[in-house]
C-alpha cells in the first residue's frame, strides 16, 4: 500500500460528461491504498481462506426479481463479447450477454479460466463481494473522493493521470481499447481484455491501474454531484460521502429499487470513439447485484499513524 497524504483538490471535469459536473472544491484525510487493484491470486487466497461464494456463482431466487422466468434464475454473469461488425451503441446488449457460469474463476464463461491470469485484476465480483474482501483484509473500500484523489497523483487538474494528453508522444499508459468499439482492436495477438495488475506506469504517487484495465468500486452510493456551498467562509466539502441508496436508484429502471455504487477508473473496454472513461473525473453507476467481466476493485486504510 502507500500512503496517500490528504489534502484539497478540485474534483470532477467540465470537458467530458456531464455527470462529472460541477467541479468542486474536496478534501480528504491521509489515508493508505493499495497499490494495484486486487488480483485473482489475492482473491483466490481470500476463497481459500473463507470458502466464501461470490454473488454470481449462487443462483438469484425469482422471488427478489419480479417477472424473472424461473427457468433464467442461474449461476452466471455478464461478460463482453467482441461484434464482428460496427454497430450503433444505443444497445448495449450487442456487446454485452448474461453467461451462465461466468464468475470469478471462469470470467468469460464456464471453459474459461484464470490459470495463467493470477496477476490480472479478479473480476465478476459484485460490490459485496469486494467489501467481504475488503473486510477479511482489515481494510475498506475507497470513496469516490478517496479514489480520484489517489487516481491524480498529485496532478492538479489534469484531465489523466499522467497530464492533459490521452497518449503523448503517441505513448499508452494504460489499458484501453485501441481501435473501434466494439468490433475493431489493435492490440497485438487481440487481447483486448484484462492485463497484469501493474503493466503500466504508476502515477505520480505509485500507483498502477488507478486507469484502464477495470472499473473499480467504491463505498459511495451514485448521485448527482452537488456543488460545494460556503459555509463561514469555508468552501470546500470534507471528506464527502455521495448520495443515498434512494438517490442512486435508476430514474429509467421503473419499479427497480436497487442501490448503485459509484465505479472509478474506466477499463479496458474504454475507448477513443466509446466512453472516454479512462480518466479520474469519470465516474459511472453500477447496480449492486450485478457483476462484469470488467469490474474490479482495490482497498484503501484508513488507519493513519501520527
Amino acid at each position: 500500500m502507500k500512503l496517500i497524504e490528504g489534502g484539497s483538490f478540485v474534483m470532477g471535469s467540465e470537458r467530458f460528461y456531464e455527470e462529472e459536473r460541477p467541479l468542486r472544491q474536496v478534501r480528504v484525510a491521509s489515508f493508505w491504498i493499495d497499490v494495484k487493484p486486487a488480483t485473482n491470486a489475492d482473491f483466490a487466497a481470500f476463497v481459500d481462506a473463507t470458502g466464501y461464494r461470490t454473488l454470481v456463482e449462487i443462483p438469484p431466487d425469482p422471488r427478489d426479481y419480479p417477472g424473472l422466468d424461473p427457468a433464467l434464475a442461474v449461476a452466471g454473469s455478464l461478460v463482453f463479447q467482441r461484434t464482428p461488425v460496427p454497430v450503433g451503441f444505443e444497445d448495449h446488449s450487442q456487446w454485452w450477454a448474461f453467461v451462465p457460469g461466468a464468475d470469478w474463476r471462469h470470467p468469460t464463461g464456464p471453459d474459461s479460466s484464470i490459470e495463467g491470469l493470477e496477476d490480472h485484476p479478479v473480476v465478476q465480483v459484485a460490490y459485496e463481494d469486494a467489501e467481504a474482501y475488503a473486510k477479511w483484509t482489515g481494510k475498506a473500500l475507497p470513496t469516490e473522493a478517496e479514489w480520484e484523489y489517489a487516481a491524480r497523483g498529485g496532478l492538479e487538474g489534469a484531465e489523466y493521470a499522467w497530464g492533459d494528453e490521452l497518449a503523448p508522444g503517441g505513448a499508452i499508459l494504460a489499458n484501453y481499447w485501441l481501435g473501434m468499439f466494439p468490433f475493431a482492436t489493435l492490440k497485438e495477438n487481440e487481447q483486448f481484455r484484462t492485463t497484469p495488475a501493474g503493466s503500466f506506469p504508476a502515477n505520480g504517487y505509485g500507483l498502477s491501474d488507478m486507469i484502464g484495465n477495470v472499473w473499480e468500486w467504491t463505498r459511495d452510493w451514485y448521485g448527482t454531484p452537488q456543488p460545494v456551498k460556503s459555509r463561514g467562509g469555508c468552501c470546500e466539502a470534507v471528506n464527502p460521502r455521495g448520495a443515498t441508496i434512494g438517490e442512486s436508484y435508476d430514474p429509467g429502471a421503473v419499479g427497480l429499487r436497487t442501490g448503485r455504487k459509484v465505479l472509478k477508473g474506466g477499463s479496458h473496454l474504454c475507448a477513443v470513439n466509446y466512453c472516454q472513461r479512462y480518466r479520474p473525473a469519470a465516474r459511472h453507476p453500477q447496480m449492486i447485484d450485478s457483476a462484469t467481466s470488467h469490474i474490479g476493485f482495490r482497498c484503501v486504510s484508513r488507519r493513519v499513524a501520527g
